[in-house]
């Protein structure tokens, strides 16, 4: 886990003006927890991981420092923040026939619907 967590955790918590106790308190787990996190001292588990993630509305890829966008993959599909690319090895945008643009037509149309259902 990269260095990152610590201060993207730590500032995620100040964001949200809360104190070690508060957030550690909401999320069931040791105020001193939350400090060895923030001070990269300790590395959370995987369940902890999805739980600020959740908390926090960031993805856990945002989390441990792999990628800079804090939503997560879900989010940016309901919000529709998503574009889909299809390039070469060229970074050339690739020439496809009628039959596979439909199929990606039809595939986006169900993560739509997929994600817009309450």
């Amino acid at each position: 886990m990269s260095f990152l967590f610590g201060d993207r955790l730590k500032d995620l918590r100040r964001d949200k003006d809360l104190t070690q106790a508060q957030l550690a308190k909401f999320l069931n787990i040791s105020p001193s927890s939350i400090g060895m996190y923030e001070k990269n001292r300790r590395v959370p588990d995987t369940e902890i991981l999805k739980k600020f993630a959740e908390y926090f509305k960031v993805s856990v890829d945002y989390l441990i420092g792999k990628t800079d966008i804090k939503e997560s993959a879900d989010d940016l599909i309901k919000n529709k923040q998503v574009t889909i690319a299809l390039h070469n090895d060229d970074g050339i945008d690739a020439e496809l026939p009628d039959e596979a643009k439909k199929e990606i037509e039809n595939f986006i149309e169900y993560v739509k619907n997929k994600y817009n259902k309450k």
